[in-house]
């Protein structure tokens, strides 16, 4: 009996466009928090600690989902996953619209974070329903288009707010994505699973990672505040060890670990993850501090910004994130892996430090985000494909899980300890912190970036082309 294999039937522009579509909806709504997160604090009370974790919560979602619902996407059909995907989206999307609190909104934020995984999941549609050479076309218009929604966001996250509510920048984005994922729905024809996973999902190992993580966050939250609760900081960094110490025994023994820590001995993959830790704390303590001291007022050292210029002021560090990536990949081809992680390293300490010493006008803290921003763009690109290179194929998965969940933990990091600063340094009655917090926090980031050049001595130079 001879058995045919059905080949998927290819789909049109008008099922990519829906893609595409999602793409600018998800790459939106995931934008909005950061250019209004002054007046998130003000309106809803929040300390610069708790606007911090509200800020990264989204991420930590991210970074647990994305590699379950990649597994999840190749076993039974990625348009099916990612429709049901979509669904938490929404949800969370319209929790965050309607938030009257800081805790609602934090659970609207960690159910948007399920978003993270739409891109890998349109990407498993578009290879399995288009030719090679089409795909790699596809691909490239949802990332543009998922970078382009985050810029939109960026922009138009402040006017919403300021000229509608805060609840409207939630749920304009939001119902986009239910609009757009109705159109995949009925535009993309399904995939055919992929088979059993004899190996099953490491739901052991996610459980206490997202223990770890956010216990880390607790931990980082209450660093301000150690005077007064000293006992409950102590509980919770026990705890986190016991939390770290089961994921790694855990991990150890699984037939199929969501991140193999036993990975981490192959010195270009911890040499990555160092790394890409430290430009993580680097990066996101500009990403933080910078819109708070555009919000401080002009009557003590800031700029007294809305929500909408702030936006306005981000976007040319998004335009530079943006083009760093193809800049990161053709300079990784013809100087080496090590020369552009350098060149980014150097970058970005020279911006923080920079940031440190002069914050008198508009465009210093606007020059310096964007020098930050290409610099940070330049140094993942190289350090993951650095790591994908540099395993067997069949570890890749593995190897870039391990430098993915180093980046949140580096950004969460970064952004906790840039909120501790500012709360502990904010006097009582005020709200306004003392500036030194904010020169506080970036020399501490552009010191702990500078000292990254000590590992990138020791990298390969990278494959050149």
């Amino acid at each position: 009996m001879t058995t045919t294999l059905v080949s998927p039937p290819r789909v049109g522009k008008a099922a990519v466009g829906a893609l595409g579509v999602l793409a600018v909806a998800t790459g939106a709504l995931e934008s909005v928090v950061t250019p209004t997160l002054p007046l998130l604090q003000r309106e809803l009370a929040m300390s610069p600690a708790e606007g911090a974790l509200l800020s990264i919560v989204l991420l930590i979602t991210g970074a647990l989902i994305t590699p379950v619902a990649g597994k999840f996407g190749d076993r039974y059909g990625g348009k099916r996953v990612l429709i049901r995907l979509m669904a938490v989206v929404s949800a969370g999307g319209l929790v965050s619209a309607l938030a009257p609190n800081l805790p609602v909104l934090l659970l609207g934020q960690v159910l948007q974070g399920a978003m993270v995984g739409a891109l890998p999941l349109s990407f498993i549609l578009v290879r399995k329903h288009l030719p090679a050479g089409e795909s790699k076309v596809a691909i490239g218009v949802v990332s543009g288009l998922f970078v382009g929604g985050g810029m939109a966001g960026t922009l138009a996250a402040g006017p919403v707010a300021e000229g509608l509510s805060r609840h409207w920048m939630f749920a304009l984005p939001t119902c986009a994505v239910i609009g757009s994922m109705l159109l995949v729905n009925r535009l993309m024809p399904d995939d055919p699973p992929g088979g059993s996973d004899d190996a099953g999902i490491d739901w052991a190992g996610l459980l206490l990672l997202s223990g770890t993580l956010v216990t880390l966050m607790l931990v980082l939250a209450l660093a301000a505040d150690i005077a007064s609760q000293p006992l409950v900081l102590v509980a919770l960094i026990l705890l986190l060890a016991a939390f770290v110490s089961g994921w790694v025994a855990v991990e150890r023994r699984a037939a199929a670990p969501m991140v193999d820590p036993r990975m981490l001995a192959r010195p270009a993959v911890w040499k990555s993850c160092v790394l890409t830790f430290l430009i993580c704390v680097g990066t996101s303590a500009a990403v933080y501090l910078v819109p708070q001291l555009f919000a401080v007022s002009e009557d003590a050292y800031g700029f007294g910004a809305d929500a909408t210029a702030i936006g306005f002021f981000l976007l040319p560090g998004a335009v530079a994130s943006t083009l760093a990536g193809p800049i990161g990949g053709i300079g990784a081809r013809r100087f080496g892996s090590r020369a552009v992680v350098a060149t980014g390293v150097v970058l970005m300490a020279f911006g923080l430090l920079a940031l440190a010493a002069v914050h008198t006008e508009v465009w210093h803290l606007v020059v310096g985000k964007a020098l930050i921003g290409l610099a940070n763009g330049l140094c993942v690109t190289a350090l993951v494909t650095t790591t994908a290179t540099s395993v067997d194929r069949s570890d890749t998965g593995i190897a870039t899980s391990l430098v993915l969940v180093t980046r949140v933990i580096g950004f969460a990091v970064g952004v906790q300890l840039s909120g501790a600063l500012l709360t502990a340094a904010t006097p009582a009655g005020s709200e306004v912190p003392a500036e030194s917090a904010f020169v506080t926090g970036f020399v501490i980031a552009g010191a702990l970036t500078a000292l990254s050049l000590l590992v990138v001595r020791t990298m390969n130079k990278g494959v050149k082309e």
